[in-house]
């Protein structure tokens, strides 16, 4: 690999993990690659549901000449200190990198693609040193912990020295354990190499199960809700207006808490600012599975065109803010007693 090819990576390998009280939700997003003024995003046309998250764009290069440039996909980031005493939505956990079961397909054609992977904890890159000592990288995956448990002691205080593992003390039935926890987060990005030629269309396509966080109840409409510090935090992370309010409100019924479960799905979608002019034709769908279901997201010109659908078009649009989407899905009626 190139040093642009190297540099670019290490800058992509950075999508946020957004937490929650409960099943955090994992950021994914769009392709990325070095900002660049010979290839336009003639239109981006995306999907988003809890199930799939789906996405189709068209480029074209605009300067008279072939350009190859290295395209990649940054996946969510995996781990860090609390990884193993919280709950993460993963869809796919048997796999030790493609964690969303992500394809791309290029011109109607699957890509193959080169995956690249580092370790770090406290922002240094651990990676060689996990290798070294055969430890997967994968820490979500199981046999990490074995691994890190069957390292010679004078080894395993180095791992929590440098902030590769935590120590994890309980009992489980059989006495008090000691185990050491993987602490590293893992970065992740798919990435290949692509040409395009001048002034021709490029169709690039791909689709992943998304990270869905998500919760047995929810704070939106509770006791203190609006003055909350994260209810304030998440009101505006959501757009959350009236009118939402007011229709979780009317679900109450009059008791103190919403009869709701959350669903939070997070999308990287300033990805979209790296192409030499903003995206021509933009449009996003988002179905929130049941027309019962309540959704919220920050977005201008929303529509609905449909019982679970709603659309968003903009023209010659630049992103500057990623997508929050969260949905509320009714609890099932009481049982009398």
């Amino acid at each position: 690999m190139n040093k642009i090819a190297v540099a670019v990576l290490a800058a992509l390998l950075a999508a946020p993990a957004l937490a929650n009280d409960s099943t955090a939700e994992l950021a994914a997003g769009g392709l990325v690659l070095t900002r660049t003024d010979a290839i336009e995003m003639r239109s981006e046309d995306l999907f988003i549901s809890r199930e799939a998250v789906r996405v189709r764009y068209v480029f074209v290069n605009t300067s008279g000449a072939p350009v190859t440039t290295r395209v990649a996909f940054p996946m969510p980031d995996i781990g860090g200190p609390e990884f193993f005493f919280s709950d993460t939505a993963i869809p796919n956990r048997d796999d030790p990198a493609n964690l969303l079961d992500f394809r791309t397909i290029v011109d109607g054609r699957p890509v193959a693609m080169t995956v690249e992977q580092r370790a770090l904890a406290g922002g240094v890159d651990r990676t060689a040193w996990l290798t070294s000592h055969d430890i997967p990288l994968a820490l979500q995956m199981d046999g990490a912990t074995a691994r890190l448990d069957a390292l010679p002691k004078a080894v395993r205080d180095e791992a929590i020295a440098l902030g590769l593992a935590v120590p994890d003390e309980y009992d489980a039935g059989k006495g008090w354990e000691r185990h050491l926890s993987p602490a590293w987060i893992l970065k992740t990005a798919f990435h290949w190499e692509q040409t395009f030629p001048p002034g021709a269309e490029v169709v690039v396509e791909h689709s992943y199960r998304p990270a869905v966080g998500g919760s047995a109840g929810t704070m939106v409409g509770s006791p203190g809700y609006m003055a909350d510090a994260e209810g304030v935090a998440e009101r505006a992370r959501y757009c959350i207006d009236s009118a939402f309010l007011g229709a979780v409100e009317r679900a109450k019924k009059g008791r103190d808490y919403p009869p709701f479960t959350e669903s939070r799905i997070a999308y990287v979608l300033k990805t979209g600012g790296n192409w030499a002019k903003p995206i021509g034709d933009f449009r996003l769908v988002i179905d929130k599975g049941s027309p019962a279901n309540l959704v919220s997201f920050c977005a201008s010109g929303v529509k609905k065109i449909g019982p679970t659908r709603f659309e968003v078009r903009k023209t010659n649009w630049r992103p500057d803010r990623d997508l929050s989407i969260l949905i509320l899905k009714p609890l099932p009626p009481e049982v009398p007693q």
